[in-house]
């Protein structure tokens, strides 16, 4: 199904507000009884809300220590793509890591995602900050 740009926004807002709170319930809205979820366009996918539902909160990230913004950046028939960004923020609250990522969906007819995949791709200078300290012993 289509979505109109607002609902996808509103999604996509939806989906960040989940993932800051893990509320099983709050992601579970989300997704379809039967979605495919997928952390990356390689990986299997999780498959079916409870299992999406699991993973998330399997895998925790520190409260208050992230931040994420997405927006819709195309809509092609039943093809929903997003693009934006995750923080990860240290104890001090500097910027600690920053993530690039596109999210491919497609919706049922209740608004709920029922196939999910995203490509990310790490800031370059976190990369190449790593790198220099791995290269260094640091």
């Amino acid at each position: 199904m289509a979505l109109q740009r607002d609902d996808f926004q509103a999604w996509l807002d939806r989906y960040v507000a989940a993932w800051k709170s893990y509320h099983a319930a709050e992601i579970g809205e989300l997704f379809s009884e039967d979605a495919e979820y997928r952390f990356h366009p390689e990986d299997e996918p999780e498959r079916g809300r409870d299992a999406i539902v699991a993973s998330w909160l399997d895998d925790q990230d520190e409260p208050a220590r992230f931040d994420a913004s997405y927006e819709v950046l195309a809509i092609d028939g039943e093809e929903h793509v997003a693009m934006g960004w995750s923080r990860y923020y240290d104890e001090r609250g500097d910027l600690e890591d920053e993530y690039w990522n596109i999210y491919r969906c497609q919706f049922d007819a209740d608004l709920r995602c029922r196939l999910f995949t995203e490509w990310w791709i790490r800031d370059r200078e976190f990369a190449r900050r790593d790198n220099a300290e791995a290269n260094t012993g640091g």
